[in-house]
C-alpha cells in the first residue's frame, strides 16, 4: 500500500515537471484547452478543411453589447440620414471644339421641411447650371427647383416635390466650444450616407470657396472631403449646427486634411428668414468704403489708435451718410493702390472692439437691415458716439 503512494506521489511529480517545463510554455496545453473547453468570453472555435488546408478558427458566440457611445453614434445616423440628400448639378461647357458638353458636379443637402425645401451651398449647384437633380436617402431621384441664392453667405434654396419627407431638427448655433463633439453626414466623393466624426476644432472667420467671408465658421476635424459641401454639421443629439462647406488641404490636394469648416446654422437661418419675408436677402451694411488700418499705418498716418477701419468713402444715402459719419477728403497711395485719407476712424461698435474690416462684418451678421448700432470713432482727435441706423447693402464690395 505503502509502495502504490509513493509511486503515484512521483507519478504525480513527474507529469507536473513536464507540464510546466515542456508542454505549457509550447503551448500545446493551451491549445488543447482552447480547443476543447468554451471560452469565458463567449467564443468557439470552428474547424475548416479543404484543399489547401485546415483552418481553426476563434468565432465569438454573440456580438458584443454596444458602449454608450456607440449607441450615441448609431441613433444619429439612424436618425438623420433620411434627411441628408445627394444633390447633382449639370451644367454645360464648350469643348476644344466649341461644341456643348454637359459637366456634372456633386455634392449634398439636408431636408428643412415636409414641403421639400432643401439647404445647401450655392457652389454645390454652380452658376451656369441647367438641371439640379436630389437623391434621397431611399435612392428615389427627383428634379429640383432653385428657389433661391444668397451668393455672398454660399447658401441656396432648392425644392423638390416629394411624400413623407423628413426634415432635420436646427440647433442654437451660438456659444459651441471648442472640444464638442460633432458629426458630418454627406456625400464624400459620391458615397452616399457616410457618417464622420470629430469635434469642434476652433470657431473663426476664414473666406469661402468663392472668395466669400463666413464670420464665425465652425471648423472641425471630422473628416470632411468632396461632396461633403452643403451636408449638415451635427452636435452630439442629431441637432444640425452647421452647413460642411471647405476643407483646408495640403499642396492643393482636393482631399481631407482634418481641417473642414462649416457656415453656422444661425447664419443661414437669418438668410431663410430674409428668404421667407422679402424673397432675396436684405444684408446690413453702413455703406462704407472701408480701409483696414494697422500699427505701422496708424503711426505714419498719425491716427489715435493702433487698429480700425478708416472711412474712405460714405455711398450716397446710405447708412453712415444718413447718420453723418464722413467719409476721406485726401488722395494718397499706399503702394499702388489709390485710397482717400481723412474720413473718420471707426475703433468700436455696440462697444465691440473693431481692428479690421472682418469685425465689421461679424456684427453685420449679428443684425439685420433696420437695426440701430453705435459706431465709436474719431474725427481727428476726437472720439465720438454716433447711432447709424442700418441699410440695406447694394454690392459686394461695400460693408
Amino acid at each position: 500500500m505503502k509502495l502504490r503512494r509513493v509511486l503515484l506521489v512521483v507519478l504525480l511529480l513527474v507529469s507536473f515537471y513536464l507540464l510546466t517545463q515542456h508542454l505549457w510554455p509550447t503551448g500545446t496545453v493551451a491549445a488543447l484547452m482552447q480547443r476543447y473547453v468554451p471560452s469565458m468570453n463567449g467564443s468557439r472555435i470552428e474547424h475548416l478543411t479543404g484543399p489547401i488546408g485546415a483552418f481553426d478558427l476563434n468565432v465569438a458566440n454573440a456580438q458584443p453589447a454596444y458602449d454608450s457611445e456607440e449607441q450615441n453614434n448609431i441613433a444619429v445616423y439612424k436618425r438623420v440620414t433620411p434627411s441628408v440628400v445627394n444633390i447633382t448639378s449639370t451644367t454645360i461647357a464648350i469643348d476644344f471644339f466649341y461644341g456643348a458638353v454637359p459637366q456634372q458636379g456633386q455634392g449634398s443637402g439636408f431636408i428643412l421641411d415636409k414641403q421639400g425645401h432643401i439647404l445647401t451651398n450655392n457652389h454645390v449647384i454652380g452658376e451656369n447650371y441647367q438641371r439640379v437633380e436630389v437623391q434621397l436617402a431611399d435612392k428615389h431621384k427627383y428634379k429640383a427647383q432653385v428657389v433661391t441664392v444668397d451668393k455672398a453667405h454660399d447658401l441656396a434654396l432648392l425644392q423638390i416635390n416629394a411624400p413623407n419627407l423628413q426634415p432635420v431638427e436646427l440647433a442654437d448655433s451660438r456659444n459651441l466650444q471648442v472640444g464638442q463633439k460633432v458629426f458630418a453626414i454627406g456625400n464624400p466623393f459620391g458615397l452616399s450616407g457616410t457618417m464622420t466624426r470629430g469635434i469642434i476644432s476652433a470657431i473663426r472667420s476664414v473666406r469661402g470657396p468663392n472668395g466669400n467671408a463666413i464670420d464665425n465658421a465652425i471648423q472641425t476635424d471630422a473628416a470632411i472631403n468632396p461632396g461633403n459641401s452643403g451636408g449638415p454639421l451635427m452636435n452630439s443629439h442629431g441637432q444640425v449646427i452647421g452647413i460642411n462647406t471647405m476643407i483646408a488641404s495640403n499642396n492643393g490636394a482636393d482631399q481631407s486634411a482634418g481641417i473642414g469648416f462649416a457656415i453656422p446654422i444661425n447664419t443661414a437661418r437669418a438668410v431663410l428668414d430674409d428668404f421667407s419675408k422679402y424673397g432675396h436677402v436684405r444684408r446690413p451694411s453702413l455703406a462704407i468704403t472701408p480701409l483696414e488700418i494697422g500699427p505701422d499705418l496708424a503711426d505714419q498716418i498719425g491716427l489715435p489708435a493702433d487698429y480700425g477701419v478708416l472711412i474712405q468713402r460714405v455711398l450716397p444715402g446710405g447708412a453712415a451718410e444718413r447718420a453723418g459719419l464722413k467719409g476721406g477728403t485726401q488722395r494718397a497711395a499706399l503702394g499702388n493702390t489709390p485710397v482717400m485719407l481723412g474720413g473718420d476712424f471707426i475703433v468700436a461698435i455696440d462697444g465691440e472692439e473693431i481692428t479690421n474690416v472682418q469685425d465689421i462684418s461679424s456684427v453685420m451678421n449679428s443684425h439685420k437691415t433696420g437695426d440701430v448700432v453705435t459706431v465709436t470713432a474719431f474725427r481727428g482727435r476726437r472720439r465720438m458716439d454716433v447711432k447709424v441706423t442700418l441699410g440695406e447693402a447694394g454690392n459686394d464690395r461695400q460693408i
